[in-house]
C-alpha cells in the first residue's frame, strides 16, 4: 500500500469516530510514518492529555498522534483486517488524547471488543 493510500485509510478511520468525539479534538496532528523506532509500536500519542489542559503555562504545542504503517501492514492478513487494525489504533491513540491510561484503554477494548470501537 502506498503512503497516500494508508493516510487515506487513517483519515477514514478517524471519521468513524463519533461526531461528538471528533468535535472535542483540537490542536492535534495525526500523521503517518513508515516505521517506529521501537519494533512493537503501531501508534503513538505525544502531548498533554485533554484532561490536564489548563495545568500548564498555556501556548501548548500541538499534540501529535502517529500511526505507523509498516508494522500494521505486517500484522494484517487481509485488507479488511488492515482497516480494523488502523481503526482500532486511531481510536486507541485518541483515547490517550482524552486522558485514558494504557490500562484503561485496554479495559475499554476488552469490554467493547475491538470491532465495536
Amino acid at each position: 500500500m502506498t503512503i497516500s493510500e494508508f493516510e487515506k485509510l487513517v483519515e477514514e478511520s478517524f471519521l468513524t469516530l463519533p461526531e461528538h468525539i471528533r468535535k472535542k479534538i483540537n490542536n492535534v496532528a495525526i500523521v503517518v510514518e513508515k516505521r517506529p523506532s521501537q519494533k512493537s509500536l503501531i501508534g503513538l500519542y505525544e502531548g498533554i492529555p485533554k484532561t490536564t489542559w489548563g495545568s500548564g503555562f498555556g501556548m501548548e504545542l500541538p499534540d501529535k498522534i502517529t500511526i505507523f504503517q509498516e508494522p500494521i501492514e505486517k500484522m494484517a492478513r487481509s485488507k479488511k483486517e488492515l482497516k480494523e487494525i488502523v481503526k482500532t489504533t486511531v481510536w486507541h491513540e485518541v483515547a490517550h488524547y482524552f486522558g485514558f491510561s494504557e490500562k484503561e484503554v485496554r479495559e475499554l477494548e476488552a469490554k467493547w471488543g475491538k470491532n465495536n470501537l
